[in-house]
């Protein structure tokens, strides 16, 4: 491996999934992107972030960014990779597992201020006092969606084993839109545009599909009526209206919690010929999946990555955004496993105790999961 690419990511495997298969009556596809130095898929378009700034401003470039969250780790484990200095800002009470995580990759540890807010101004701020350093977005940014389109060229490659020219859809959570706008970057590269995506977040802190609707022509409650904590800002720039949330209602808020999405993904997303299938799941449905692929694959995806993977343990969900071929042919479904390092085993013991709770109590047999513009579709809480 050359000089120039000693530090970008590698190949990820795509695995078919004989349970999820088999459960779903398809052809299920994992991407696992938790395989990455910083255990997310975001180590991608960090690396290229890096890689591009080193290219134009030299080796001595110090990388700021503000996150105790996976973009943070990932920043830090391309900075380290690539020999540059890299400060990361947390706001008071960041768990010392997560600087720990981050001092593991050589990075500098800073703390500023009791919000997330605070530590971010108070990067930019300091950033602007040194002349070699350069803040790192965490997701709107077009160098960032290069680097994570390229989970989707490989599995274009990837596909070809199973001699699958293309998939029926494919299913990727989102919070800013990083990840989501990377998706379509790629689907563009190999001709995929018309694809189905299916975009999932969790309650309390579906920015996306909020903003989603505030562009479309929908009519349902959900469409029409904010949450309370959710605001409606007007975007001069793009001429959009995003969904702009002050606080979140979500345990998978951690990494899904983005206050607004970014403009770029969402122009992208409302233009897209093949659409984007918008989905928004309670957490107990996320935290059943989590819980659910740990004893199928043996690996542990905190909730951002599990939201995903409802859809692929849910048919009736699955169905209800990408239903049966006309043909009779099996469905080809590729979920991406962004993964995420907030989780343990002692997080998914609770999940478990959580859901025996809410199974106890729920006396529908159902959770209600919100599909494009307000549907419910209603899914049986206990596995198949």
């Amino acid at each position: 491996m050359d000089e120039d690419t000693a530090y970008l990511w590698q190949t990820t495997p795509l695995i078919l999934s004989a349970p999820i298969s088999r459960l779903l009556g398809v052809n299920a596809f994992l991407k696992f992107e938790n395989v990455h130095p910083s255990h997310s898929y975001k180590f991608r378009g960090m690396s290229l972030f890096v890689r591009e700034a080193i290219k134009t401003h030299g080796q001595d470039v110090h990388f700021v960014t503000a996150s105790g969250g996976n973009a943070g780790l990932a920043v830090a484990c391309a900075a380290n990779a690539a020999g540059a200095k890299c400060t990361v800002y947390l706001p008071e009470g960041a768990a010392e597992s997560t600087m720990a995580l981050l001092r593991g990759q050589n990075a500098e540890v800073a703390i500023a201020g009791k919000f997330y807010l605070e530590a971010f101004n108070t990067a930019k701020e300091r950033a602007m006092t040194d002349k070699s350093a350069i803040v790192v977005p965490a997701y709107d940014d077009p160098i960032l969606w290069e680097g994570h389109s390229s989970m989707i060229t490989e599995t274009f490659d990837q596909l070809k084993q199973w001699s699958v020219a293309e998939p029926d859809a494919i299913c990727c959570s989102v919070g800013g839109g990083g990840m989501l706008a990377g998706i379509m970057v790629g689907c563009k590269k190999v001709k995929w545009d018309h694809v189905p995506i299916v975009a999932l977040e969790t309650m309390g802190s579906n920015c996306f599909h909020h903003s989603i609707l505030l562009n479309s022509s929908g009519s349902s409650e959900f469409a029409t009526k904010l949450p309370p904590y959710v605001v409606k800002v007007h975007d001069e720039g793009s001429q959009l209206d995003l969904a702009h949330f002050n606080s979140f209602h979500s345990k998978a808020s951690g990494s899904l919690g983005a206050s607004q999405p970014a403009t770029g993904t969402l122009r992208m997303a409302l233009e897209r010929r093949g659409g984007i299938r918008c989905v928004t799941i309670p957490d107990e449905l996320s935290m059943q999946s989590a819980v659910a692929f740990a004893n199928d694959h043996k690996a542990l995806v905190e909730l951002a990555c599990s939201t995903t993977l409802s859809a692929a343990y849910k048919p009736q969900l699955l169905d209800a955004v990408v239903p049966p071929r006309s043909d009779g042919h099996k469905r080809n479904v590729v979920f991406i496993v962004c993964g995420g390092f907030k989780v343990s085993l002692g997080e998914l013991a609770g999940y478990e105790e959580v859901l025996k709770a809410e199974i106890e109590k729920n006396v529908t047999g159902s959770w209600g999961v919100v599909l494009n513009d307000g549907q419910i579709v209603n899914v049986d809480y206990i596995l198949k």
